[in-house]
């Protein structure tokens, strides 16, 4: 049996936060507090709660035993979204029974049944709040779902008055009013048609229902960018739908905006790289001239002279690979995953970074750490911009923490500092590409805003994900988590 909501819980938690609103915080911090009371007052073993975008969700907060699952991605064709979408606002699951990534690993960790609330302003996704259980057979409990009903009206206020929330930089509201969902029969026949589909392409239900679609239904898995007739891009995905019958799950948005924005991204990527290759060369040919003419000048000077000139080579030579993998999207390729010791790769890139960064960090990495499975060669590079990152944020000479872990399903290693920290409403804007905290001329701290972009990309392509978190008593966590080999 189901426990009773503990009501005197959840009102003595619900005015602990409105307290907390009422001194100024506002966010996640609100947010996760909201989850906690919620988790207490329902006796659930977790909580989390998805925001989506235009790209899809994403678990930006979670409390309990779906701590581990913030940071995660939830793609908008997953077919756990779908249901979600298309179904009654407030339903009851059981998680063994749900297709998608997310879904499977809540079952495989004993979280089989979930009490799940869309998040709605105007009839507009915005978010999901999901209760999770280890009970699987409970049967349904009204007063249950009634809180958790109210709860997630409760988020969608916070939402309303966009203090802190949302968190991504294009946010869920967007997010609603851009992409579109539509569910199509064998025959190409529009079954669903949600309130964003009408926005983007102007179609009413009315109009779009037992109708083809109208743009081309790309094959399941692919993509396609297609120009409407008024020129305007729409960037459309297709899935199948599990279960008995022929649906496809297709979801487009209008990229209009972001194919001009891509673009300008790019030119700047071009041109910055090619203006930066110029002083490469010039700094490394000196340091060649200075090696040719040594005995001219001082043992101090020619090696102060070198060391200066190779450090600065350095610096620019990675600035350049890093803009040129963003460019490219650069990641494992169509290299297969394979099991690798993540222990072993983790002191290995350890003991290859700067000189300034390995004296500053200290490892705590268990012998025991399970393998991981994906790309051995790319922990170096998540490991040297996480490192770089949290060494630019916190003061000269402080401590940097590499500690790692596992579960039963996936080994994570995470980096810590004791820096300025992270607001909370930023904790994902920070991997977006050339985001950066600070901009203009008051700018304290240098970089082009692609390390975070880049590890994240590294990381979801390898089936695991990252995420930033603010470090108590200050400063900032990164935790990457990966698949167990």
């Amino acid at each position: 049996m189901p426990e009773r909501p503990d009501l005197s819980a959840l009102i003595t938690g619900h005015t602990a936060v409105i307290e907390m609103i009422n001194s100024g915080d506002a966010g996640l911090p609100v947010l996760t507090h909201l989850l906690r009371v919620a988790q207490s007052a329902l006796g659930a073993a977790g909580t989390a709660f998805v925001e989506f975008t235009p790209h899809g969700g994403r678990v930006i907060a979670a409390t309990g035993a779906a701590e581990w699952a913030v940071g995660h991605p939830v793609p908008a064709d997953d077919p756990a979204t779908v249901c979600l979408l298309s179904g009654a606002r407030v339903r009851e699951l059981r998680t063994d029974g749900l297709a998608g990534k997310l879904a499977g690993e809540l079952a495989d960790r004993g979280l089989l049944r979930m009490v799940v609330s869309r998040v709605e302003i105007g009839g507009l996704t915005v978010g999901s709040l999901h209760v999770l259980h280890p009970d699987a057979d409970a049967p349904p409990d009204a007063g249950q779902h009634a809180v958790v009903s109210y709860v997630a009206s409760c988020i969608a206020h916070m939402y309303g008055d966009q203090t802190g929330l949302p968190v991504h930089g294009d946010g869920p509201v967007v997010a609603a009013l851009a992409d579109g969902l539509a569910v199509v029969d064998r025959d190409g026949h529009v079954r669903l048609w949600n309130p964003a589909a009408a926005q983007v392409t102007g179609r009413s239900a009315a109009e779009a229902l037992s109708r083809p679609l109208p743009f081309p239904l790309p094959p399941p898995g692919q993509v396609l960018d297609h120009r409407l007739p008024d020129g305007r891009w729409l960037k459309v995905t297709s899935g199948e739908l599990p279960g008995p019958g022929t649906l496809r799950v297709v979801t487009f948005r209008d990229i209009t905006d972001q194919q001009r924005r891509d673009h300008d991204r790019d030119l700047f990527v071009a041109v910055t790289s090619h203006e930066l290759r110029t002083p490469v060369t010039v700094i490394k040919g000196y340091a060649d001239t200075l090696t040719d003419h040594w005995e001219s000048l001082t043992e101090t000077d020619r090696r102060q002279a070198a060391r200066v000139i190779g450090q600065r080579a350095n610096e620019l030579a990675r600035l350049v690979d890093r803009l040129l993998s963003s460019a490219a999207e650069a990641g494992p390729g169509d290299e297969p995953p394979a099991p690798y010791d993540l222990g072993d790769a983790l002191r290995t890139a350890a003991g290859d970074l700067p000189a300034e960064l390995r004296q500053r960090l200290v490892l705590d990495l268990p012998a025991d750490l399970p393998k991981a499975l994906g790309h051995r060669p790319s922990v170096a590079t998540m490991l040297t911009e996480l490192c770089t990152n949290a060494g630019k944020y916190s003061p000269a000479g402080s401590t940097i923490e590499l500690s790692a872990g596992a579960d039963g399903s996936t080994v994570s290693f995470r980096i810590g500092d004791r820096g300025i920290g992270i607001r909370p409403e930023h904790v994902e804007r920070a991997f977006d590409r050339f985001w950066q905290g600070e901009s203009g001329d008051r700018r304290r701290y240098p970089g082009a805003g692609l390390g975070l972009y880049l590890v994240r990309r590294i990381v979801e392509q390898q089936n695991g994900w990252v995420s930033l978190r603010p470090r108590a008593g200050g400063g900032t966590v990164a935790e990457v988590r990966l698949p167990r080999g």
